[in-house]
């Protein structure tokens, strides 16, 4: 059985800057200011976080990798790289830029790194020319943010990208980002303690509602943290749909319920009693080992407490390799 993390991070090492390079600021520039440590700062000067070399260094990955006897990562680029507001040609020349060294990494360590690519997605047009670029990669997915410039998932103008990531066979990981209520959230960290959970379980009930995943029944999504509050929240969701028909189901869509184990999560809850209620409420097959390495808010300790949980030997094997595996279209033998 192999150890698969579905969701980890990894930036390049340098880049130009793109305040120069596109002649408009609000990029994200990397300041390295002393041996390993960087730090992550908007073209105006506004800090954004401070990383160490395990953010960009593949060999820095693998010692933590090995160190946790982690086989395989999933490694996708860190949300706020991903650019939407940008100008859509500026925007599909840094994806590509990140796709490259993506690729690159995974190339050099195929049987220890999968690569998820990232999209223009401001652009719905470059956005499918990218996805099939990536195809051509041998990235077997891409990575999207929970809403594109603050429209929902289920936007009518995103349906030929679902169609084409559907047709193309790649995975689609959704991670959340401009999350809702940030005026709200600025302070105590609240916007990834209470903003991210609401922001993915926005986009869940978006896709089911706006009739998502009915229209694209063999779409593969994944939902970053467990789903968020989703599951939790899925029996008010539920009778939602029932009380108030005229408003949740006006796309003539299932109860929300029967959406469960048409999409994955991964599985960072950070304890034993969060992740026994997940996998009651979705389901063994569908839930997949993961960390957010390398940052803080992450499962650092790498699954460490669903190794210690008294789970079925074959519930083990589909959180830690076979559900990711699914997700992915990927078979074993080619990550041994």
């Amino acid at each position: 059985m192999l150890k698969i993390d579905c969701h980890a991070h990894i930036l390049p090492e340098r880049w130009p800057s793109l305040k120069d390079k596109y002649g408009y600021g609000g990029f994200i520039e990397l300041h390295h200011h002393k041996p390993g440590w960087a730090r992550m700062v908007r073209d105006d000067g506004t800090f954004f976080r401070e990383i160490e070399e395990n953010c960009w260094s593949p060999d820095a990955i693998l010692r933590d990798m090995d160190a946790h006897n982690v086989d395989v990562m999933v490694l996708c680029t860190v949300p706020v790289l991903f650019s939407y507001w940008a100008e859509p040609a500026d925007a599909l020349d840094w994806t590509r830029f990140l796709n490259d060294h993506l690729a690159e990494v995974v190339r050099a360590h195929p049987k220890r790194f999968v690569g998820l690519g990232t999209l223009p997605m401001q652009d719905v047009d470059l956005a499918i020319q990218e996805l099939a670029r990536c195809k051509e990669l041998g990235l077997p997915g891409i990575e999207i943010g929970s809403n594109i410039n603050g429209s929902n998932l289920d936007d009518k103008r995103l349906f030929p990208f679902w169609q084409a990531a559907q047709d193309m066979q790649m995975a689609v990981f959704v991670h959340p980002w401009e999350m809702l209520g940030a005026d709200r959230t600025s302070q105590y960290f609240l916007q990834w303690l209470v903003g991210m959970p609401a922001e993915t379980t926005l986009a869940i009930t978006a896709m089911i509602f706006g009739g998502v995943f009915d229209a694209f029944p063999t779409l593969r999504v994944m939902f970053a943290h467990a789903g968020g509050s989703f599951p939790f929240t899925l029996g008010r969701i539920g009778h939602g749909y029932l009380a108030r028909p005229d408003l949740c189901n006006v796309n003539n869509v299932q109860h929300p319920s029967a959406y469960v184990g048409k999409f994955w999560v991964d599985g960072i809850t950070h304890d034993a009693a969060s992740l026994q209620f997940l996998l009651s409420v979705m389901g063994s097959n569908r839930i997949c080992y993961g960390t957010d390495y390398p940052f803080p808010l992450g499962d650092l300790e790498h699954g460490s407490f669903i190794e210690g949980m008294e789970l079925a030997p074959e519930i083990k094997q589909q959180l830690l390799q076979d559900n990711v595996l699914s997700f992915l279209n990927l078979d074993e033998s080619s990550l041994k």
